[in-house]
């Protein structure tokens, strides 16, 4: 990191003199007093408990200065709000070092895509991306300030909880490329509908310069709300940028795009991933890199763990695991996909499907909803396992042939999962395919590891 103890000072407005200091070069900085080595600067950040509590140990391994909202003992730079200054840090820092961002956001693929464009980039750029999970107004400014020196492209993932979130987030950030995966139904709970969820995902375009590319999904929904100052660019059957010619294996897929000659081959599955790859080679082409070195980072593609991903159980029976997060749409697409795959010589398919979490008043009526996507000529047996997928557990029921559905309860008073995890590895055969599918909360991965273990 190039940054000095007076250099932060300035930039983030220091109440008090700290030429009283030596002006030392920064190794990094960690708002996490754990991870803190010599020449650190510390961030104490107002969590589950308050990070000034810390700044004892931060010294003790290394620290040598932190940020404080109050007057301490050590080294520090004073200021109103340590949150504040540490993203103000992460705006300097990016318009320092004169990287170009490209963000990502949307209801889901935006984890996915973001490696995609990741992986594309790196072919040509000296490319860095957002780690695991840190999208939020914490994150993003520590995805900033620890990208190596001679970053040329961050990508960087916005998550959204609320509105105003995105807005924030690109306001740090300063995207002068972005993209919307999708207007989806993701923490509907905390926005009331899909225009407003969709509203808050176009704030992406807030930090942009005027005139800089973004690429949103065809929905007529947002008509009335897309940004004026971006150059816009649709995706979709009827979008300016389409995938065409897929072709859907177990394992991968194939297709074409209409800016681009030639088969795109991507070794993961969902045509929604097709779409994916798609916005991540535009956003190749858009910043010079070749359609070959595209196919070949495609091809080649490294994705964040926990998303959509094959395993196999100790018996040998095929796991589509998608248990990190879930919405309507997702689980729409997941299933979608997981039907249209060609199951296993004599063997069967089966689906394990967990409450959606965030959904507000509509939850009930949203999973009852996915009855559409469920149908016995594709599927032979499912489990649910929840409280607001009751509902469709009892649909399924009236559809599904008797003893092939089941359902587990999880409420405040009681949580059948080992019930869910003992009929569940009873069940699978070896030949069998098994679909696993909730939001991260409903702790599907335990299951998956339990069928990983089953002999």
């Amino acid at each position: 990191m190039k940054l000095t103890v007076y250099e932060v000072a300035q930039v983030v407005g220091a109440k008090n003199d700290v030429t009283v200091y030596e002006n030392q070069a920064l190794q990094k900085v960690e708002f996490d007093s754990r991870l803190i080595v010599e020449g650190d600067l510390f961030i104490p950040l107002k969590g589950a408990r308050d990070g000034h509590d810390f700044i004892p140990v931060a010294f003790e391994k290394g620290c040598v200065i932190t940020l404080s909202e109050k007057e301490v003992a050590v080294p520090h730079i004073l200021v109103d709000d340590c949150l504040h200054a540490f993203q103000a840090l992460a705006t300097y820092y990016l318009e320092k070092m004169k990287v170009e961002v490209i963000a990502v956001t949307g209801s889901n693929g935006k984890t996915t895509t973001k490696d995609m464009i990741h992986d594309i980039l790196a072919t040509t750029f000296r490319t860095y991306k957002t780690q695991g999970n840190y999208n939020n107004e914490i994150g993003l400014p520590y995805t900033a300030l620890h990208m190596p020196d001679d970053t040329e492209k961050l990508v960087l993932e916005m998550g959204q909880d609320h509105l105003g979130d995105i807005h924030l987030l690109s306001e740090i950030a300063k995207p002068s490329l972005a993209v919307i995966t999708l207007f989806g139904e993701a923490h509907l709970e905390f926005f009331g509908s899909r225009e407003q969820i969709a509203q808050g995902k176009l704030q992406i375009a807030d930090g942009m310069p005027a005139g800089a590319t973004l690429l949103v999904p065809e929905d007529p929904l947002v008509a009335a709300h897309l940004p004026s100052q971006q150059q816009l660019v649709s995706f979709g059957e009827e979008g300016d940028l389409q995938v065409t010619s897929l072709v859907e294996s177990k394992d991968s897929l194939t297709f074409q795009v209409n800016f681009m000659e030639g088969d795109i081959y991507l070794p993961v599955t969902g045509k929604y991933n097709a779409t994916n790859a798609m916005l991540a080679s535009y956003v190749g082409k858009c910043l010079g890199v070749s359609d070959t070195a595209i196919r070949h980072a495609l091809a080649h593609l490294e994705l964040t763990r926990n998303r959509t991903e094959w395993k196999k159980a100790g018996n040998g029976a095929d796991i589509l695991s998608d248990v990190y997060n879930a919405n309507p749409t997702a689980m729409r697409l997941i299933l979608e996909t997981f039907s249209s795959i060609p199951a296993n010589q004599n063997g069967r398919k089966l689906a394990v499907l967990a409450d959606m979490k965030e959904l507000g008043q509509q939850s009930v009526q949203l999973h009852q909803e996915m009855m559409s996507s469920l149908s016995p000529d594709c599927l032979d047996m499912l489990f649910f396992y929840g409280q607001d997928i009751e509902g469709l557990a009892q649909m399924a029921s009236q559809l599904f042939p008797p003893g092939k559905v089941y359902f587990f309860r999880k409420n405040e008073r009681e949580d059948q999962f080992e019930a869910l995890v003992a009929r569940v590895t009873a069940s699978v055969k070896p030949q069998d395919q098994i679909l696993l599918k909730g939001s991260n909360s409903m702790h599907l991965d335990q299951l998956v590891g339990a069928l990983e273990a089953i002999s």
